[in-house]
């Protein structure tokens, strides 16, 4: 069995490191910043010093990091991965970063005769506690293979969707849905409720015709109980629509609906809401409307 390195244990990383630790992976990280958690511990997760450290001791090494500069800087910063990586290895970054940059950074590690998978995931906290993340991952078919038994511990619909980037693309894509998604369930919600329609009952009539959606389901009922403690932070997912709408510059593509949305996010974040829940984006349409969705 490979042992498997991870680097970010936080919101997402955690629970899915705890599932490949019930499936008997030993699993090592990097003790450099923060205790581990103490769950994770008693599963028997191992500590070195470093990332370079963690890819010296691992089979498959894991990324699960916020944003495209803190991974470069795991992979090529001081103590990074690619300083203790030896041929035959395979670097795994499940995180949502830039697809450009992830092509350079399989280049790079391939030079170094390891493997490369961007492989993000789609599902958020709930989907990580629960193993049943979708995977999107991109770059050669033997690293796909050799990965899947540990995505099979992490998630349920996983596709190799083409080459090294392709899986960045394809998460830039899921987080374009989802975003629109939630600012249409949040329209909605805020024109119902200012209508004086009760919410929760427009929600439930809602979820049974066309307009069904998990967003609906679960996102809507955080609106309307206004329970924003985050699954996926504003912040986060703003960064998300910024690889988007950098993407569509550099293609020549007009997403206009993305465009709008990222402004909403932007204005959470202006009032204070940068870590909450993305389901927050109904402040943003609240204060518009001077009324609150409850």
């Amino acid at each position: 069995m490979d042992t498997i390195g991870f680097i970010g244990l936080g919101i997402m990383g955690a629970p899915m490191a705890g599932h490949l630790l019930d499936a008997g992976y030993p699993v090592i990280a990097s003790d450099h910043r923060k205790p581990l958690p103490a769950d994770l511990v008693e599963k028997g997760l191992a500590a070195v010093s470093g990332h370079d450290a963690v890819a010296r001791a691992a089979d498959i090494l894991i990324t699960m990091v916020p944003d495209t500069p803190q991974m470069a800087h795991v992979l090529f910063g001081e103590r990074g991965v690619a300083a203790g990586l030896a041929p035959g290895k395979l670097v795994v970054d499940m995180s949502s970063i830039s697809p450009l940059a992830t092509k350079d950074f399989a280049a790079r590690i391939n030079a170094l005769g390891c493997d490369y998978l961007d492989a993000p995931v789609s599902g958020g906290e709930v989907g990580a506690k629960a193993a049943l993340l979708t995977i999107m991952a991109g770059g050669p078919e033997r690293a796909f293979q050799r990965a899947l038994p540990v995505f099979e511990k992490l998630g349920r619909n996983i596709t190799l969707v083409g080459g090294n980037g392709v899986g960045q693309t394809t998460k830039v894509a899921n987080q374009i849905v989802v975003a629109l998604t939630i600012e249409a369930v949040a329209e909605a919600l805020v024109f119902a409720s200012k209508a004086g329609a009760d919410p929760a009952k427009v929600r439930q009539a809602l979820m049974g015709g066309l307009a069904a959606s998990r967003i609906l389901e679960v996102h809507g009922e955080r609106m309307i109980k206004r329970t924003f403690a985050p699954g996926f932070r504003i912040e986060l997912h703003q960064k998300d629509l910024a690889l988007a709408l950098e993407g569509a510059k550099a293609l020549g593509v007009s997403l206009p609906n993305t465009s709008t949305t990222q402004q909403l996010f932007n204005s959470c974040v202006a009032n204070g809401g940068a870590k909450e829940d993305h389901s927050g984006l109904v402040k943003a349409l609240e204060r518009m409307a001077a009324h609150e969705v409850a």
